[in-house]
């Protein structure tokens, strides 16, 4: 058996009737389900800036107090 290639739309891993979603070229199954590892980076990427977002409601961001007690103080042993 084989190894699938990055070798895109034409090369042996090809997957027929899938598109990457990043630049429509043919898929390829290694990758799948983008063509190659530059297309599956530029994705990754997207989802690091936010630019890809979940529906949702929107959610308060608060500083939460460290753990153990209030004051943030330690006892020191005596």
């Amino acid at each position: 058996m084989s190894e699938p290639t990055d070798a895109g739309a034409t090369g042996r891993g090809a997957t027929p009737g899938r598109r990457c979603p990043i630049c429509r070229k043919p898929t390829v199954h290694r990758h799948r389900p983008f063509c190659s590892a530059r297309c599956a980076d530029i994705d990754l990427g997207r989802w690091f800036t936010e630019a890809y977002r979940i529906p949702g409601e929107a959610v308060e961001e608060t500083a939460e107090e460290p753990a153990g007690g209030a004051g943030g103080r330690r006892d020191e042993g005596g």
